[in-house]
């Protein structure tokens, strides 16, 4: 027969049940199902939890050391690697959103991925300068709509004086 646990646990049935009903995520809900199981009894041997919850024994091992070093809050926080540093910040930035204001401005992403390479030496692909402007800065490019070359001239200073603009 197994040894029994020997872990303390603080918080009471109704505070974990409280907590297990109002948690967000899978990970909290599986980690406080385990320290409700155990607070209540109804798993005694460290097997028999590892099977219940479908996870190795060493996971399960490695969860309650956190519990026992932390309590609930180290055991139910996640580590999230940081990711890369974006290419864009600071004074690029910066720069980048006084061009954008500008009348002039770009005319297309490509020239925002020119611009980039000329003046500060950093590459950056289109999808990543597209979603950044797009997106992040929610700025638009200043391009003119494209006007056909056998648009009739009289026809549209006749449009522009029957319908004029409002502001």
């Amino acid at each position: 027969m197994a040894r029994p646990f020997n872990l303390e646990i603080s918080e009471s049935t109704e505070y974990l049940s409280k907590s297990l009903k109002n948690a967000r995520t899978a990970i909290e809900k599986e980690r406080l199902q385990m320290i409700w199981w155990l607070k209540t009894g109804q798993v005694t041997q460290h097997k028999e939890l590892s099977r219940i919850l479908g996870r190795d024994a060493s996971t399960v091992t490695r969860w309650l050391q956190k519990y026992r070093q932390g309590g609930l809050a180290k055991l139910l926080e996640v580590n999230v690697a940081p990711g890369a540093m974006p290419k864009i910040q600071g004074e690029v930035l910066s720069r980048l959103k006084n061009k954008l204001q500008c009348p002039q401005g770009f005319s297309s992403y490509g020239q925002i991925v020119e611009w980039l390479e000329q003046e500060f030496n950093i590459q950056v692909k289109y999808k990543t300068v597209y979603r950044w402007v797009r997106y992040e800065l929610k700025a638009t490019l200043k391009v003119p709509r494209p006007v056909s070359k056998e648009q009739d001239e009289q026809a549209v200073s006749l449009f522009k004086k029957t319908f004029p603009l409002p502001y």
